[in-house]
């Protein structure tokens, strides 16, 4: 993303990475019709602004960029060099951009109706959080240097909006490397418990919001999802913690497929039922003739949740511990309706 620096480099600033320092000049080019100005990408640009100097030893630095434009350049992605018509001939006063009609799709690309609802749903989901603090304030920092960036430039980053209210506060404590406390109910417990954890990585998986931090009631890592956290995301004052591994988000990553693809569910479902239609999408295995379909999961309350919604449309045929789950699930309901009868 784009950042806003005050001046030199920060000391104990971790490395950005290649990627992050591309996608964000990409980024910032496209915030504009005019261009940017070299000074003006180096001094406001995630990547180069965190060891621009203002006095202008940054050789090194411009170095950087000329090979970041080609490499751009390679990906396929149009940046324009626009001379100045004041200042010819001079290199200082070059701006760079990426013309928005040339970075479109081409008209003969075409997507599918489940293509786009899938796109669709990858942009819900990013539609608050794609811009992070540092990136929202590079975006002042050009308009405060007379460039108004697009409006649409945020459609190029994820359009996602955030279902889980803990997102937000967990994503600026993980920017700051704060510690936060809230209240975690897992199920099998009673009630809500009181955490304390270093936010290390916030990973979408499966659709859902997860949590990867270092839990310091337990003095060990812990996946949290964050449909799972009850009332406000608090920062603990005085607490921070060191950056993670760069690499974190794709170990976290592995792990929960590594997850699902151990929990392994044999389910009988009725021929004809929306059961069958949408749990046999996910199907890894299906016996026809017996009607038994063969689904990883993840975590073993929610499948359970999902697979009572469809009452007698399933039946779960192994593990024990899921049919249990779900048997339990849909005694709670039928006891309800008897209470309910009675009153």
């Amino acid at each position: 993303m784009i950042a806003s620096v005050s001046g030199a480099s920060r000391k104990g600033e971790p490395r950005i990475p290649v990627e992050d320092r591309l996608f964000s000049l990409v980024l910032a080019l496209l915030a504009t019709e005019a261009g940017l100005l070299k000074s003006e990408i180096l001094s406001s640009v995630r990547g180069y602004a965190e060891r621009y100097d203002p006095a202008g030893q940054n050789a090194n630095l411009e170095r950087q960029f000329e090979r970041d434009k080609d490499d751009i350049r390679e990906l396929g992605i149009p940046l324009e060099t626009v001379e100045s018509p004041d200042r010819p001939g001079d290199n200082q006063a070059l701006r760079y951009r990426i013309p928005k009609g040339q970075y479109d799709l081409p008209d003969a690309v075409r997507f599918t109706p489940d293509e786009l609802t899938l796109l669709g749903l990858a942009a819900e989901v990013w539609r608050e959080a794609s811009l992070s603090a540092d990136s929202q304030r590079a975006l002042t920092k050009l308009r405060s240097l007379g460039i108004e960036p697009r409006e649409p430039v945020i459609g190029y980053a994820p359009r996602l909006r955030v279902r889980d209210a803990a997102f937000e506060p967990l994503r600026q404590a993980l920017d700051r490397r704060q510690t936060v406390r809230f209240h975690y109910f897992k199920p099998g417990e009673g009630a809500a418990r009181e955490r304390t954890v270093d936010p290390l990585a916030v990973v979408l998986h499966e659709a859902r919001w997860h949590l990867h931090g270092f839990d310091h009631g337990v003095k060990a890592p812990r996946t949290f999802l964050l449909s799972r956290i009850i009332g406000p995301v608090e920062a603990v004052p005085g607490m921070t913690f060191d950056p993670p591994p760069a690499d974190i988000q794709d170990r976290i990553l592995a792990e929960l497929d590594e997850l699902r693809l151990g929990n392994v569910a044999d389910l009988a479902v009725r021929a004809g039922s929306d059961a069958e239609v949408r749990l046999g999408k996910r199907a890894v295995l299906r016996d026809e003739d017996a009607g038994v379909i063969r689904l990883h999961y993840t975590d073993a309350a929610i499948f359970a949740d999902e697979l009572s919604a469809y009452g007698p449309e399933v039946r779960v045929i192994a593990p024990v511990e899921l049919r249990d789950a779900v048997r339990d699930r849909l005694a709670a309901v039928a006891g309800a309706h008897r209470d309910r009868g009675g009153a």
